[in-house]
C-alpha cells in the first residue's frame, strides 16, 4: 500500500500538468488551434510544394489564402515556397508574394521572429513578381477600405469657407456651383 501512494502522487501531477498543457491556448506559430491548417495539408506541402498550385489551378486568392493558412499553422512550410515558385507562372508569383505578405502581417503581433523570418525570405528571393505581389498586397492593407470615412488631411479638408471646389455651393451645400467661375489663385 505504501509503495503504491507515490505512484499514485505522480501520476496525479503529470495528469495535471498534461491537462494545463491541453487547455492553454495552443499556438503552433501565429495563430490559435480552432485558425490552423490540418497537419495533413502542412506536411502534403512539405512533401510536394506543387500540390498547392495544383488545388488553387487559376483562382489566385485561393492560392494566396492557403500559402497564408500554411505559413502561420507551421513555419517549416516556408522553405518549400522556394521549390513552388520554380513550377508557377508569373501570375502565380504574384499571389504567392501576396500570401507570404498577409502571413507575415498575421506574426508579427504573436510571433515577430517568425514574421522577421518571412521578411527575410522574400528579400533573399530576388523575384520581381514575389516582390510585387508582397508590395502591392502591403499597398492594399495600406489603402483605406471602400465606404470608410477617409481620415481628414491637409488635402482633402477645406481651408476655409470658399476653398471648397465642389460642385455644390451654397451654405448647406445644397445650390449647384457655376462650373465656369475662374478658380481662385493662391496668394
Amino acid at each position: 500500500m505504501r509503495g503504491s501512494l507515490p505512484v499514485l502522487r505522480i501520476a496525479a501531477v503529470i495528469a495535471v500538468a498534461v491537462s494545463a498543457t491541453l487547455s492553454a491556448p495552443a499556438q503552433a506559430q501565429c495563430v490559435d488551434r480552432a485558425e490552423r491548417a490540418p497537419s495533413s495539408a502542412v506536411s502534403a506541402f512539405v512533401s510536394d510544394p506543387s500540390v498547392l498550385l495544383r488545388q488553387s489551378k487559376n483562382d489566385r486568392d485561393k492560392l494566396s489564402g492557403r500559402l497564408t493558412g500554411l505559413l502561420v499553422t507551421d513555419i517549416a512550410a516556408l522553405d518549400p515556397v522556394r521549390d513552388m515558385l520554380r513550377q508557377a507562372s508569373q501570375a502565380d508569383r504574384v499571389a504567392i508574394g501576396a500570401g507570404l505578405h498577409r502571413a507575415e502581417e498575421r506574426c508579427i503581433a504573436t510571433k515577430p521572429d517568425v514574421a522577421r523570418r518571412i521578411s527575410e525570405f522574400v528579400a533573399k528571393l530576388h523575384d520581381g513578381s514575389v516582390l510585387k505581389g508582397y508590395l502591392t498586397d502591403e499597398d492594399a492593407a495600406a489603402a483605406p477600405v471602400p465606404g470608410s470615412p477617409a481620415p481628414a488631411t491637409a488635402s482633402n479638408a477645406p481651408a476655409g469657407p470658399g476653398a471648397s471646389a465642389g460642385l455644390m455651393s451654397g451654405e448647406w451645400k445644397t445650390e449647384l456651383a457655376d462650373p465656369f467661375k475662374p478658380v481662385p489663385l493662391p496668394e
